[in-house]
């Protein structure tokens, strides 16, 4: 089949709203209705909007992050009827392509303000922050963050099956639990939201219903995968998700230019909308013969390489920024290398944001060092060097140069 015979399985319409799409819908539901039906083994193309619904503009100015409307998201495209699929299969979602819109060839990573989102260091940087990413074929380049250009690693952020009711049911009981037993002074996890709920075609009672019981799209789940954002989800990659209801309703979206290990931002990835080619294929009791819980996938052949020795790698450890000591916690011990490095670029004129903006979104690598060495969590951070068009090798003192600013909120 050549690429010209490729259907598409639903379009979107990058100026019609977002919820008044019934191609889309924002919350996880047994019984958000089909939005089209593709055959077992199927290659189709699957158009998507960015997944704020095109609340994020291409401009210099952060407001729109700081003030979006977290109850909307995450638009995703479908759900989808699989030929074939029943509950206890296993849905195979191989990604043959995914590219930006001809007719929108930017995208954006944001910064969202610590009382309307937060992030990964929303205690450190609780302003609202942005940059704008122009794509030049498969790099891209920023006004915002001057001197860098990689090539991105284009992915969805989200795919997944709809969880039965009884799975639904359970999420919700354990996510509940969560929020009624934690003392933390943050939203630790967020309950259905009837606000704001799209449930594609649904209507009356029924779109009710979802905006009642539906589980938000902000976190994956053991059950299904959902918004896992793991890069290498990329073209040539293979995801086998678990089917728990008829058809499988399968869903897409969350589609990324680039990201770096964490996303750390939150809104970290360079978002866009865009178009994602797939080949979905059944196997039939798949769960039982996997004896599988959770997804699984093997990563695709298409990667940016940088060679081992261009990582510049920074440690951190259980030890917070206070001088706190954490046992064996691999979130501080991330925070740290993470803050590490942006001490680290802040030498050559960047700002501490707009750091933070480039480790959520370019091809940075984290990894777990050690797990055992009591108290302490050890994890790392890789930046690739040639990202940037100077040398930032750890050789002396570092030259400062004018890097700009990115888009801040007004105050």
């Amino acid at each position: 089949m050549g690429l010209s015979e490729i259907r598409t399985a639903l379009k979107v319409d990058l100026k019609k709203p977002a919820d008044q799409q019934p191609a889309l819908h924002n919350r996880w539901h047994p019984d958000v209705p089909f939005a089209a039906k593709i055959k077992d083994g199927e290659v189709v193309k699957i158009e998507c909007v960015d997944w704020t619904g095109g609340q994020i503009g291409n401009n210099d100015s952060a407001d729109d992050m700081k003030n979006i409307d977290l109850t909307k998201i995450h638009y995703l495209t479908g759900p989808f009827e699989i030929e074939n699929a029943e509950p206890g299969d296993i849905l195979i979602v191989e990604i043959q392509d995914v590219q930006p819109f001809q007719e929108q060839p930017w995208g954006f990573t944001g910064v969202f303000d610590k009382n309307n989102g937060g992030g990964f260091l929303d205690e450190i940087y609780p302003e609202a922050a942005k940059a704008i990413w122009d794509f030049e074929g498969i790099f891209c380049s920023s006004r915002h963050l001057p001197h860098i250009r990689f090539p991105g690693l284009i992915h969805p952020g989200i795919l997944g099956c709809a969880p039965s009711a009884e799975i639904l049911a359970e999420w919700n009981r354990r996510e509940g639990e969560l929020i009624s037993t934690t003392n933390l002074e943050r939203i630790v996890a967020q309950p259905p939201q009837p606000k704001n709920v799209h449930a594609g075609s649904a209507t009356g009672e029924l779109k009710e219903k979802v905006g009642k019981e539906g589980a938000r799209t902000i976190p994956g789940r053991p059950e299904h995968g959902g918004n896992c954002d793991i890069k290498n989800l990329s073209r040539g990659s293979r995801t086998f998700l678990p089917v728990h209801v008829p058809g499988a309703k399968f869903s897409v979206g969350d589609l990324h230019f680039s990201q770096g290990d964490g996303e750390i931002s939150f809104c970290g990835a360079i978002e866009m909308a865009g178009v994602i080619t797939v080949k979905l294929s059944v196997m039939k009791n798949g769960m039982k013969d996997l004896d599988m819980k959770s997804p699984l996938f093997l990563p695709g052949p298409v990667e940016p390489h940088y060679g081992p020795s261009r990582y510049l790698t920074f440690e951190g450890f259980s030890v917070d920024e206070k001088g706190k000591q954490h046992y064996m916690d691999a979130t501080v011990a991330y925070r740290q290398a993470t803050l590490r490095c942006i001490e680290y670029l802040r030498r050559y004129g960047y700002s501490d944001y707009q750091v933070y903006l480039m480790l959520s979104c370019a091809p940075i690598q984290g990894h777990v060092g050690g797990l055992v060495d009591i108290p302490n969590a050890c994890m790392t951070l890789g930046l690739p060097m040639d990202i940037f068009d100077f040398d930032i090798s750890p050789t002396g003192p570092a030259k400062k140069l004018d890097m700009g600013t990115c888009a801040h909120a007004s105050k």
